[in-house]
């Protein structure tokens, strides 16, 4: 049940921060395929902005399971000359790093499964993140003899803002053919 709860509070932020992303003023454009020139025009992108993209820690990528499924028929992707771990090797991760930035796929982003699923490119100090730990955090576990059965809740407060419109890129993902 603790990790029920944990799941449904992760899934909040979670939502806090895709419809942050979803502000998001810059693009690159109509929506295409993944491709490897898409993550490069991104990377191009967010340096011009004067984005510091050497802090590689601090790189993401948000995307949809169907940028996966393209990445996956990249060779540069998949290749192990070309990346830290083996990605077509063990269970599917959520996080894989490639081409400067921290991948992260997410199958909750606005579009999903469409030919205009919007996906992000960005700096981590350009989305800001808050949890209320302290008093805003409530939990309640119990059982209940009348009706036999255990219960958990939890409930807290979050929130997410778009801090820098210039450190993050949207990117329309065409998920149609595949």
């Amino acid at each position: 049940m603790q990790q029920t709860t944990r799941k449904v509070l992760n899934r909040r932020i979670d939502a806090d921060v895709i419809a942050q992303t979803d502000t998001a003023t810059a693009n690159l454009g109509a929506a295409a395929p993944m491709a490897l020139a898409v993550v490069a025009k991104a990377m191009t992108t967010l340096g011009e902005n004067e984005v510091p993209c050497e802090e590689e820690d601090k790189m993401f990528a948000l995307a949809t399971p169907a940028v996966r499924g393209y990445l996956m028929q990249i060779p540069e992707f998949t290749k192990s000359d070309y990346v830290e771990m083996k990605f077509l090797t063990g269970p599917a991760r959520r996080i894989v790093r490639w081409a400067g930035f921290n991948w992260i796929f997410h199958p909750n982003l606005t579009g999903v499964g469409t030919a205009s699923e919007k996906c992000y490119f960005y700096h981590r100090d350009a989305i800001g993140s808050a949890f209320d730990s302290g008093e805003g955090l409530n939990t309640a576990i119990g059982y209940d003899d009348e009706q036999d059965y255990s219960f958990a809740r939890a409930s807290s407060f979050t929130g997410a803002k778009l801090l820098q419109q210039s450190g993050i890129v949207q990117f329309l993902h065409d998920a149609s053919a595949i």
